[in-house]
């Protein structure tokens, strides 16, 4: 009793040194000084990345609103078009991607041509495409009872796949030898729903970029039975990628916050850290060893009237140093 007692005021301790920040200066700093990690450029036009993933060899797997995915290798600064859309594959707008090295897997949310004009039978789908050669494994529709968005992905422990759906609030689910999507979660509260990652334990969690929260979805065995919204240290804006960093640990990045944060969840409640400021709508966050990974979509060249005809210039992977207390 006396240990899980000191343990307790342990993790207080260490939440509160977070809290005023005084922890994370200090594990970035003597990371920084480590290592000076280095940005990425994306080789192409018009990317608008909406997602990043990264695989244990240090590979980086961004996609496009065009539907190419681009790949970095490890140590490189660049990342080069890997995956062009075609007819064989279907490409047309990739959101979330997912790199699944127990399967050997590239996971893709693709969806219908994004700003562009209504295709007719176009349809949102998971996507696999085999991690080493880019070539397609398989494909899954969503099922088509009103509108949806493929928007990102998670794996848990027993080997479902699981993908958001931003527009019909609904997370679809695909058995490890399933060869359909089924609906694993409806619900109106669902409408918005963004990010999606597993903690250590096995807990799903989500953020819903239009309402501004983070959720736990609590489960009955593997079905689904209700969500908890979580309290949260301080607000957060447009959550959208969700990293497990962990234990009960994740990378959120922020696309109207325009940042990056460390999110730790403790029961019904969360501490929220900002580690990466400044960044242009940015959309989603990966890591390699100590080093994160964010994408910058620049999302308001597709959308606001003043710009959607300007060059957004070049697209940039920013790197940053990672707290280094969780660094292995």
């Amino acid at each position: 009793m006396h240990r899980h007692l000191a343990a307790r005021r342990l993790r207080v301790a260490r939440l509160a040194a977070l809290a005023s920040g005084a922890w994370l200066a200090v594990g970035c700093a003597t990371l920084a000084h480590a290592a000076d990690p280095a940005d990425i450029t994306i080789n192409g036009s018009r990317v608008h990345p909406e997602s990043i993933t990264s695989d244990a060899a240090g590979n980086i797997y961004v996609p496009s609103t065009g539907g190419t995915i681009y790949r970095a290798l490890a140590g490189t600064t660049t990342a080069e078009p890997w995956i062009a859309p075609g007819a064989e594959n279907g490409l047309t707008s990739a959101f979330g991607v997912l790199a699944d090295e127990q399967r050997g897997f590239l996971w893709v949310c693709n969806n219908p041509p994004f700003g562009g004009p209504p295709q007719p039978g176009a349809k949102s789908s998971l996507k696999a495409f085999d991690l080493k050669t880019g070539a397609l494994k398989a494909s899954y529709d969503f099922p088509t009872d009103g509108p949806a968005i493929c928007n990102d992905i998670a794996v848990d422990r027993l080997g479902t796949t699981f993908a958001t759906d931003t527009s019909g609030g609904r997370i679809f689910a695909l058995a490890p030898d399933g060869q359909a999507l089924t609906v694993f979660a409806k619900d109106a509260s669902l409408v918005g729903i963004d990010g999606i990652a597993f903690a250590e334990d096995g807990t799903m969690y989500i953020n819903n970029v239009r309402q501004n929260t983070m959720q736990r979805v609590n489960r009955n065995g593997t079905d689904f039975a209700s969500l908890t919204t979580l309290t949260l240290s301080q607000p957060i804006a447009g959550p959208d990628g969700l990293r497990h960093y962990g234990g009960n640990q994740f990378l959120q990045a922020e696309g109207s916050g325009n940042r990056v944060t460390y999110v730790e969840i403790d029961g019904d409640r969360a501490l929220v850290v900002p580690i990466k400021t400044g960044l242009e709508s940015s959309p989603g966050v990966t890591r390699v060893g100590c080093i994160g990974y964010a994408t910058e979509g620049k999302i308001n060249y597709l959308f606001d009237p003043a710009l959607r005809d300007k060059d957004p210039g070049e697209f940039i992977i920013r790197a940053f140093p990672l707290p280094a207390t969780r660094c292995p």
